[in-house]
C-alpha cells in the first residue's frame, strides 16, 4: 500500500495558499448641486494582474430605502447602463480598467438622487473581497465642506506655530550673539588686568637700577665733599 502522509492543519494550508482578496476604494461622501454633475470614484487593489474578464458593478440604494438596484455594469470591455430607474440616461462611464479605475459620472442631479452607491469589482481569479460604498448628498447649493473648513483652521494654527517658532529662534539667536559679545569683552578686560601688573613690575625693575645709581652718586659726592673739607682744614693748620 502507498505510504500515507499526515495532512496539514487548515490554518497552515490557508497561510501557504496565495491570498486572493480584492480591495475596493471609494469616497465616503460626495456632494452635488441640483442640475450639476458629480463623479463617483471607484478604484481597487488586486493580487492579480488586470484580467480581460474584469468587471465593475454599481448599485444604488435610495435614502431611506431598503433595497439596492443595479444601475451600471462593465464587463468584457463594454459598459452597460441598466434600463431601470431614473439613472438610465444620466450615467457616463469614465473609468479605465488598466488603471484600476471604475468611476462613473451622474449628470443632471436631483434631490431624489440622494442615497448610497456601492461599487463591486471582480478581477478573476481574484473575485473575493468586500464592496465599497459612497453616500451622495444633493443640495440646492453645495455647502462648504467641513473638511475644507477644518483644513483651513489646521493650516492657520500650523502657520501661527511656525511663526512663533521662527520668532523664538530669532530672539534666541540675538540673545546668544549678545552674550558672546559680552563674554568677549569680559575676556578682553581680564586679559588687560593681567597684563598691567606685568608692565608695572617691568617699570619698577627698570627704575630700581636708576635709584641705586642715584644713591651711589649721592654717597660718592658726599664723601668727596667731606674729603675736600678735611683737606682744607689741614691746610689751614699748616699755615698757622
Amino acid at each position: 500500500s502507498a505510504p500515507s502522509f499526515p495532512s496539514l492543519p487548515d490554518p497552515l494550508v490557508k497561510m501557504l495558499s496565495p491570498a486572493q482578496a480584492i480591495v475596493v476604494y471609494t469616497d465616503k461622501e460626495v456632494y452635488g448641486a441640483v442640475g450639476s454633475r458629480v463623479t463617483l470614484h471607484c478604484s481597487f487593489w488586486s493580487s492579480e494582474w488586470v484580467s480581460d474578464d474584469i468587471s465593475f458593478t454599481w448599485r444604488y440604494q435610495p435614502e431611506g430605502g431598503r433595497d439596492a438596484i443595479s444601475i451600471f455594469h462593465y464587463a468584457k470591455g463594454q459598459p452597460y447602463i441598466d434600463e431601470v430607474g431614473t439613472f438610465k440616461e444620466r450615467i457616463q462611464w469614465v473609468g479605465d480598467p488598466q488603471w484600476k479605475d471604475g468611476s462613473i459620472v451622474i449628470h443632471n442631479l436631483d434631490y431624489s438622487d440622494n442615497g448610497t452607491f456601492t461599487c463591486d469589482v471582480k478581477n478573476p481569479p481574484d473575485i473575493v473581497g468586500k464592496t465599497s460604498q459612497v453616500t451622495l448628498y444633493v443640495f440646492e447649493k453645495v455647502p462648504t465642506r467641513y473638511g475644507v473648513v477644518l483644513g483651513a483652521v489646521i493650516g492657520g494654527v500650523l502657520g501661527v506655530v511656525l511663526l512663533v517658532l521662527l520668532l523664538f529662534y530669532v530672539v534666541r539667536y540675538c540673545w546668544l550673539r549678545r552674550q558672546a559679545a559680552l563674554q568677549r569683552r569680559l575676556s578682553a578686560m581680564e586679559k588687560g588686568k593681567l597684563h598691567k601688573p606685568g608692565k608695572d613690575t617691568s617699570k619698577r625693575g627698570r627704575q630700581t637700577p636708576v635709584l641705586y645709581a642715584m644713591l651711589d652718586h649721592s654717597r660718592s659726592t658726599k664723601a668727596a665733599s667731606e674729603k675736600k673739607a678735611k683737606g682744607l682744614g689741614e691746610s689751614r693748620k699748616d699755615k698757622k
